[in-house]
């Protein structure tokens, strides 16, 4: 099954790389700025962030002095979270929005699934890039331990993009996946130690929100771009095998389900 995913994606390279350029392309058309908007977007959220956080509030990080870090803190779970939401829900809408284009063209509908997850991190690498010049600009390169970032990202990547065509072939069948998913997002971010850190929550709920699977995740960015600190590897085996799972599962509901999914559309 893989070797004959791996050959349809592969014999449909210039179909994928097409549409990710034309997306990317249509995304800025008719803006004064254009492509422009990828970099003033994040940049004017990390500097929103460091003055509002660091300078006006002075929030400060449980036994850090350092003013910087809330800022680094919120800004590594932040963005990093953008990533998975931003791969999720354009997913769980992707057969709906290129109904036409499935009727119409024939090619491997497993396509969009990576056109989704290309685009995302084409805009995801444009914002680290920004954040990680802030860091150096800044005095807080992450040293040895940023290349820990790719098997992070590669975790992030396999559960965002299992769940993702779960809920794409869902959102087909019971439309009212999508507007579900969208209330559970905004519960799920705040259920993860984004924005405070889970050491200043009482012992109970720190247990409860260790279930989280995206409470490991993002602690391990945490911990890489604020102490220079290598992720608790073991912590990550159940977000990763939760993905995997999440991918089998898609894949097989996919090919079960391939050609209903045209006739609802």
């Amino acid at each position: 099954m893989l070797l004959t995913l791996h050959r349809a994606l592969w014999g449909y390279r210039g179909f994928i790389l097409g549409s990710v350029k034309r997306e990317f392309q249509a995304r800025y058309r008719n803006s004064l700025f254009g492509a422009l908007w990828t970099v003033l977007n994040p940049l004017s959220m990390i500097l929103v962030y460091t003055v509002i956080f660091s300078h006006i509030m002075r929030a400060r990080l449980p036994g850090v002095e350092d003013g910087m870090a809330y800022s680094v803190y919120v800004c590594a779970g932040l963005l990093t979270w953008g990533f998975f939401a931003e791969i999720t829900t354009r997913s769980q809408g992707m057969f709906l929005e290129n109904a036409n284009l499935l009727k119409k063209i024939s090619f491997p509908r497993i396509c969009l699934p990576l056109i989704v997850l290309l685009n995302a991190g084409i805009n995801f690498a444009i914002i680290l890039g920004l954040f990680l010049g802030f860091l150096l600009l800044t005095g807080r390169w992450p040293g040895m331990a940023l290349l820990a970032l790719l098997p992070l990202l590669a975790v992030q990547m396999i559960f965002a993009a299992g769940l993702g065509l779960l809920l794409g072939i869902l959102n087909v069948f019971f439309r009212d996946v999508g507007q579900l998913f969208g209330i559970c997002l905004q519960f799920w971010f705040w259920l993860t130690p984004i924005v405070y850190p889970i050491t200043i929550l009482p012992e109970p709920i720190q247990r409860l929100l260790a279930l989280n699977p995206m409470t490991a995740l993002m602690q391990g960015y945490q911990n890489l771009f604020l102490y220079n600190q290598w992720p608790a590897w073991q912590s990550l085996l159940p977000l990763l095998v939760a993905g995997l799972l999440l991918c089998v599962l898609g894949l097989r509901m996919f090919r079960l389900r391939g050609g209903e999914m045209v006739d609802e559309l």
